[in-house]
């Protein structure tokens, strides 16, 4: 299927702006994705029409987004084909899921001595909490590594997997080296010994279908603002009997069946782990994201972002002095790189007086930059919403300042 992104581009009235007086080239979409007008409009007619705080309210307006909230719910389940929907968690974002499970599942299953194995490249986001959760409970992380052209190196889990491996945390796609591992790899030989996976889906969900059934995922985490949806909403996916056993993250509001002074006893799934007034706003409008989403068809957005992908890459390799890092044959749209002898800081500021939206620095990936030794990078990364042209532009605009810079 070959997508109209003339037409497309039409769903985001953002893009047709100027920066500096310059046309706006936006080639950042893997820190966030810009949002439809359906999205928008969504989130415009809720506050305007029938806004109301959900499950608790006892009139019309309150009830409706209640019903409105949990269709979502089952618009996620299904998008991602999960079993039930009481394994449909909201979070804020993937950071918040993945220390909803950090803390929960450590509290339940981690004890001192326990391991949690990381991936090398992951974000922060998906370090920094086994950290504190280890440090907590006198755990252990260790260290899946990655090699030079960014594939994971998936054979040294038979030796790092032992009998104290708890749980396995892995990003299915990365976000500074575009690599797609393979997940349901990684989670048959984790679980052949016992071992729990959690998976960084952030990059993954508006580039790859996903199954989590068919993964055999025991945790998948991601974001609506990562496609097309609003910031600040997230989902966990947890299998049903692990969640059961795990404690709530946060107390408060909806999260309990009954409070006393003397006891208090804890909500049903998914409620026990949704503590508070959500972001009902957020979350409806990002329905209206799925089903835009869908309407697409991620094979046909995938297959686009792919085109740019081998264009942009085969045009970059032009510029002398080019290093890009992260070539695995089977990679997501994004492209991390740098130019010999001139400063990443440096060339996105410029990039950016020019109209051209990148991202430059440590990209939440530290332990990727020491990989490679570098003190920081710059990284294009590709929507549905781009085009060639685009890419013919920013190259132009790369070549420019590098001859002047160098």
């Amino acid at each position: 299927m070959t997508l109209d992104i003339a037409r497309i581009r039409k769903d985001f009235p953002v893009l047709e702006q100027q920066v500096y007086n310059k046309p706006l080239i936006y080639l950042d979409s893997a820190a966030s994705s810009q949002k439809p007008l359906a999205v928008l409009k969504k989130e415009e007619q809720l506050h305007l029409q029938y806004y109301g705080n959900i499950h608790r309210g006892a009139h019309y307006m309150a009830d409706k987004a209640t019903l409105d909230f949990e269709a979502v719910r089952d618009q996620v389940k299904a998008f991602i084909h999960a079993g039930y929907r009481e394994e449909i968690i909201f979070t804020k974002g993937t950071t918040e899921s993945i220390n909803l499970v950090a803390f929960s599942f450590g509290e339940a299953f981690i004890h001192e001595g326990d391991e949690i194995i990381v991936s090398e490249m992951e974000h922060h986001a998906n370090i920094v909490p086994w950290q504190m959760m280890a440090a907590r409970k006198g755990a252990q992380v260790r260290v899946l590594p990655f090699d030079d052209a960014g594939r994971l190196m998936i054979e040294k889990l038979d030796e790092l997997i032992n009998e104290k491996t708890r749980l396995l945390a892995v990003c299915q796609v990365a976000n500074t080296l575009g690599t797609v591992n393979p997940v349901q790899k990684i989670i048959e030989k984790a679980h052949a010994r016992g071992v729990k996976v959690l998976v960084d889906g952030a990059q993954a969900v508006n580039h790859l279908p996903v199954d989590v059934v068919a993964l055999d995922a025991d945790f998948y985490a991601f974001s609506a603002h990562k496609m097309f949806g609003p910031n600040g909403v997230g989902v966990l996916y947890g299998k049903k009997e692990l969640l059961d056993q795990m404690p709530p993250y946060q107390g408060g509001g909806e999260m309990i069946s009954e409070v006393s002074f003397e006891a208090t006893t804890y909500n049903e799934l998914p409620y026990k782990f949704e503590a508070g007034t959500p972001n009902i706003t957020g979350v409806i409008a990002f329905g209206e994201a799925i089903a835009y989403l869908e309407n697409l068809g991620i094979a046909a957005i995938a297959e686009h972002e792919h085109r740019l992908l081998n264009y942009a890459t085969e045009k970059l390799m032009e510029i002398p002095g080019m290093t890009i890092y992260g070539t695995q044959p089977d990679k997501s749209g994004v492209i991390t790189f740098n130019v010999e002898g001139i400063h990443s800081f440096d060339l996105s500021t410029m990039l950016d007086k020019m109209g051209i939206a990148v991202r430059s620095g440590r990209l939440c990936a530290d332990t990727v930059m020491q990989h490679y030794q570098v003190s920081g990078t710059i990284r294009i990364s590709f929507g549905v919403y781009n085009t060639q042209d685009e890419i013919d532009q920013f190259i132009a605009a790369l070549k420019k300042l590098v001859t002047m810079l160098s």
